[in-house]
């Protein structure tokens, strides 16, 4: 079971988004609110651009954090699932 939203527009369902299926589906539509006349236009979207002043800088963390020298070493709680 999946929802579509549509637009009825009195004669036919205009879905919103397309929709992919495969086979025959019995569906039960549900009447929400009134569309209000500038929602059926498809909206659009439109990426930001970034703002340089909060960009991400490399070696921000630096020295923070300290990795141990058997980090890659197995641990001893999964021994038994080791061969």
């Amino acid at each position: 079971m999946f929802a579509v939203k549509a637009i009825y527009d009195g004669t036919t369902f205009k879905p919103v988004e397309p929709i992919s299926v495969d086979g025959e589906y019995e569906v039960i539509i549900t009447f929400v609110e009134p569309v209000k006349p500038d929602a059926q236009k498809p909206r659009r979207r439109y990426l930001l651009e970034p703002d340089p002043s909060k960009s991400f800088k490399l070696g921000l963390r630096e020295g923070e954090m300290k990795i141990p020298d058997d980090f890659k070493e197995p641990l001893d709680e999964m021994k038994e699932y080791m061969y």
